[in-house]
């Protein structure tokens, strides 16, 4: 017995295996595959294997399981999981995005025992509450949490049998259960959360308090050893308040640990990169899959003389990219909306000459579905002073707001609106940036009424756009906006259109 307890813990692995980009096939330290090696390096009797949710979905090797094949069958992701030995699994806000029998087909796949507090299903918690484990006389209890905010982005549909309650309350209630019951040593949440303050420094992270509570958990709640985070995709390790703390990044880049030494109580955090070879067993595990996945990605979809590529992601927003443009059409015309908004997510590549459904999958990489909504001329003034935000100034000069860039890049929070034409000037108040609205070169007023087609997530008001939310909805379109577009070039083949230069952003 080595005397200590090492809780190993991967988070957001969103659908990530093989150490490369799909976008164009540069090595990367990351994926499951370099993690199993990781973890077999580190593993021994006394370590607890945990993951900590947002596993299935957002790699085209795991969109092309869901959308192309059959979705209860097994999924490649979760049989490597398998072959990885996770002992308990936490699952994210993203591993519903498929619905209910997909999920539940994920988790028996794995093998791995759902350790989840505040997550039930038909009233009933998915598996224990809490675990405990003893080492030379000392006891450990485990227990995980979800963020309660599921409920604001997925459909209906696919958590209709799950409720969430509060994940600080819970988190609450259970360290005083384990304290009152157990007399624990040592109590580690494992949370599919992030921090809604920076541990460091106290300052906010974000817009909406509530999505993420771990500050306020490790703040407030005493007797907690460790919170091991994720949901927000940072690069995290430290201790605040006598509470360690991790958080690994994303696609596996990270390996978070937390080792307690029974002998001293020093509990020590930690993120180890995955900068090591890659298990051959789970690469060959899934090696079909992925070939089948890589013809998929070559796919030609259509052609263009557009320039649709994200050359800067500063530019491609001050100065709108007419990829917005093209999404915004084939959103439009699929759904009859009188308007279209979308967001140019970070990192998206863009549309070449040459489109393929890889490159489309490096541009469109979230499962999104189809909403519209009925707004009036005042929601949609609203809706264009929250997504002004983005900027502000800085000695003369317009910058993204640090607040997008730092802790969590919030690019994806921007919208492009079509046909309408605004003026964002940047140096007024907030709430006063939109200094021109028009249509057809028609000032709108705040009782016009429009249709507007936008994604899931934005309907469902996240991001800060609580007027979208509460706008009625009047149709949805319950199919990914990617194989939407996808299906549009391939029926037009040689995509043209008339670029549209219908919004300023002025100083």
């Amino acid at each position: 017995m080595s005397k200590k307890f090492r809780i190993l813990s991967t988070s957001d692995i969103h659908g990530v295996i093989y150490p490369y980009a799909y976008a164009d096939g540069t090595e990367a330290n990351e994926g499951l595959a370099r993690i199993r090696t990781l973890i077999e390096s580190l593993r021994d009797e006394d370590t607890i294997v945990i993951d900590n949710g947002d596993t299935i979905e957002g790699s085209p090797f795991t969109f092309y399981h869901y959308a192309y094949r059959n979705p209860l069958s097994p999924c490649p992701l979760s049989k490597a999981m398998k072959v990885v030995g996770y002992d308990y699994m936490v699952p994210g806000n993203h591993d519903f995005n498929y619905g209910e029998a997909p999920f539940f087909k994920h988790i028996k796949e794995t093998g791995a025992t759902v350790l989840c507090a505040n997550l039930f299903y038909k009233g009933e918690l998915l598996g224990p509450e809490y675990v405990i484990r003893e080492n030379n006389g000392k006891k450990l209890a485990l227990f995980g949490l979800i963020t309660h905010y599921v409920p604001m982005w997925e459909e209906a549909e696919n958590i209709a049998n799950f409720s969430f309650t509060d994940a600080f309350e819970t988190c609450k209630k259970t360290v005083e259960k384990i304290k009152e019951k157990e007399a624990a040593d040592y109590i580690v949440c494992v949370y599919h959360g992030g921090f809604e303050r920076d541990p460091e420094t106290n300052e906010s992270c974000e817009n909406n308090p509530g999505e993420d509570q771990a500050y306020r958990m490790g703040k407030e709640i005493k007797g907690l050893s460790a919170i091991m985070t994720g949901h927000q995709h940072r690069e995290m390790c430290g201790s605040f308040n006598g509470v360690a703390y991790t958080q690994p990044f994303q696609h596996g880049a990270f390996l978070a640990s937390i080792d307690i030494n029974t002998m001293t109580n020093v509990v020590i955090p930690s993120l180890i990169p995955a900068d090591i070879y890659p298990d051959e067993e789970i690469m060959k595990l899934c090696e079909e899959d992925e070939k089948e996945v890589q013809k998929w990605l070559d796919t030609p979809l259509g052609t263009t003389d557009i320039d649709m590529l994200i050359h800067d992601e500063y530019e491609s927003r001050l100065h709108k990219s007419q990829l917005a443009t093209f999404f915004n059409k084939i959103q439009k015309e699929i759904s009859g909306a009188d308007l279209s908004g979308i967001s140019i997510f970070l990192k998206a590549k863009g549309l070449g000459k040459q489109i393929t459904m890889r490159s489309l999958m490096s541009t469109y990489f979230f499962p999104n579905t189809l909403v519209v909504k009925k707004i009036n001329g005042r929601i949609l003034r609203e809706y264009l002073e929250r997504t002004a935000l983005f900027w502000t100034m800085k000695d003369d000069e317009i910058i993204i707001n640090p607040l997008m860039d730092y802790p969590t890049p919030q690019y994806h929070n921007y919208d492009f609106v079509d046909d309408i034409e605004y003026t964002i000037k940047v140096s007024n108040e907030p709430g006063h940036k939109i200094i021109e609205m028009n249509r057809h070169g028609v000032p709108i007023k705040d009782d016009d009424e429009f249709t507007l087609a936008i994604n899931n997530y934005r309907a469902s008001g996240s991001g800060g756009y609580e007027m979208i939310h509460d706008a009625p909805t009047v149709k949805e379109i319950n199919r990914s906006v990617v194989d939407l577009i996808g299906e549009y070039i391939k029926d037009h083949k040689d995509i043209s259109f008339k670029p549209l230069d219908n919004i300023k952003v002025i100083k």
